[in-house]
């Protein structure tokens, strides 16, 4: 049956307070560890190769799973970034690509690349919805999709309610380009965004009606991806709540609300819709 892995990303436990006050990295892993996530992701945007590299062993120690994030500036730089994900057994590398053509004419080889360096190393990619990267377009990825078939995504929705500056409630027909990522979403991410803003405090009575918009595109997600999914498929749901300035701070400084705690809830909020799911297949089986 498929199962739902949640993972935590490392990046994400960053602090970043203005009293210097920061985590270590053991610590990171002991709390990712407890609350029971399945994994960490590597952000190799926020470290490198060689730092990353020495938190082999607490991956190990925790019986955590792997994720890695990778900002390849050139081709061949994520070569180096497969070798570490085979190091690591990293279930997958999600591309940021920092190659970006303006055209989708010059996306293609660019992706088609990539594509074929993975399979040469034989570590599966995915292509991340994000700003400022080859994917950094809503309608311009969309093209590249249908330019090639074989492109999965790891769908981080709230890069494209900001890029495009989504009105709520959301329209049909932005609502039916969402469900064109979707259906070719392998993984997701979970931050929520509003039309302004890139991360929400998802506690705020304000920004409810955003969060329960995310909960149902994650579903729809999960349900095509459940359709599609073999019997030991897995899903990776990456809870990716980062620190400032992803996080809004007040005039000290501080951040206006505790982004462990809204992973957790996130995750229990992507935990139900996958029982959810669940069920409903127990039903019509």
């Amino acid at each position: 049956m498929p199962r739902l892995e949640v993972f935590q990303s490392l990046w994400a436990m960053e602090l970043r307070r203005p009293d210097g006050i920061e985590r270590s990295v053991e610590e990171s892993f002991e709390m990712v560890a407890a609350a029971g996530y399945h994994g960490l992701a590597i952000d190799l945007g926020a470290t490198d190769i060689e730092s990353a590299l020495k938190t082999r062993p607490l991956f190990e120690k925790h019986d955590l799973g792997c994720l890695i994030n990778a900002f390849p500036r050139t081709i061949e730089s994520l070569r180096p970034v497969l070798h570490m994900a085979k190091n690591f057994d990293a279930r997958f590398v999600n591309i940021i690509g920092q190659v970006m053509p303006l055209s989708v004419e010059g996306m293609i080889p660019v992706v088609r690349a990539w594509i074929a360096m993975a399979e040469e190393e034989g570590v599966e990619i995915q292509f991340e919805t994000h700003r400022n990267c080859i994917t950094n377009d809503l309608f311009a990825t969309l093209l590249l999709l249908d330019a090639v078939p074989e492109m999965r995504l790891c769908a981080d929705l709230s890069h494209y309610v900001v890029d495009r500056e989504f009105t709520y409630p959301i329209s049909a027909d932005d609502d039916a380009l969402i469900q064109r990522v979707l259906a070719r979403a392998n993984s997701f991410q979970g931050r929520v965004a509003g039309r302004e803003q890139i991360q929400l405090q998802i506690g705020f009575p304000q920004h409810r009606k955003w969060l329960d918009l995310f909960a149902r595109w994650w579903e729809d997600g999960f349900r095509l991806w459940r359709a599609r999914a073999q019997e030991d498929s897995v899903l990776s749901f990456l809870c990716e709540l980062g620190p400032p300035e992803y996080a809004i701070t007040g005039p000290d400084g501080y951040e206006l609300s505790d982004r462990w705690e809204e992973a957790l809830q996130i995750r229990g909020r992507v935990d139900e819709i996958w029982a959810k799911l669940e069920r409903d297949d127990a039903s019509a089986a």
